[in-house]
């Protein structure tokens, strides 16, 4: 979807802290990228659900890396998860956009992206799903992509690199601030 004017909040996919992690900003190497997205979630830049931030985070069997390390940082959880409650009808509504019958199995298919996609549409004016999958229009029921669920329901969606560049990140940004 197009670059809205109006988008405040940038809600962030586990594979968005996922993929930085393993394939560009690990934490260790980068970890300018972490401190900003933490300096962002307290300016109510960037949040991210309770319930994606818990399938990122893992149980007590969760890899122990540098990305779980900061996930479990005291000021991670307080300031990034966004602090609201789902909306059910809401959450009904993006999983009937999937399919108003999907089996269980299908349901744990799908995961918890539909909380993502419904915490958006509680406000879609100001609010942006940042997710790295890639739309597959063609995808049915619950094969189908969270760019591709977002747009059905009116929800804007961006990735990344997207979200990186409308917020102005640079590596350097803490000597700008």
């Amino acid at each position: 979807m197009s670059a809205s004017s109006s988008v405040q909040l940038y809600l962030l996919d586990a594979n968005v802290l996922i993929d930085a992690h393993n394939k560009y900003y690990a934490v260790d190497m980068v970890p300018e990228f972490w401190e900003w997205l933490l300096h962002s979630a307290l300016s109510g830049r960037v949040a991210m659900p309770l319930e994606t931030f818990e399938e990122v985070k893992g149980g007590p069997n969760a890899k122990k890396d540098g990305l779980n390390e900061w996930l479990h940082s005291a000021d991670v959880e307080k300031n990034l998860v966004l602090p609201e409650e789902f909306d059910g009808g809401l959450l009904q509504r993006v999983m009937d956009t999937y399919a108003p019958d999907l089996t269980d199995v299908e349901v744990e298919q799908v995961g918890r992206d539909p909380f993502l996609i419904a915490y958006c549409l509680a406000d879609p004016a100001s609010r942006c799903v940042v997710s790295n999958e890639v739309s597959k229009p063609a995808k049915q029921r619950a094969n189908q992509k969270v760019p591709d669920v977002s747009r059905k329901v009116g929800v804007e969606c961006c990735d990344t690199f997207a979200m990186l560049r409308r917020l102005g990140f640079k590596t350097g940004w803490k000597a700008g601030t």
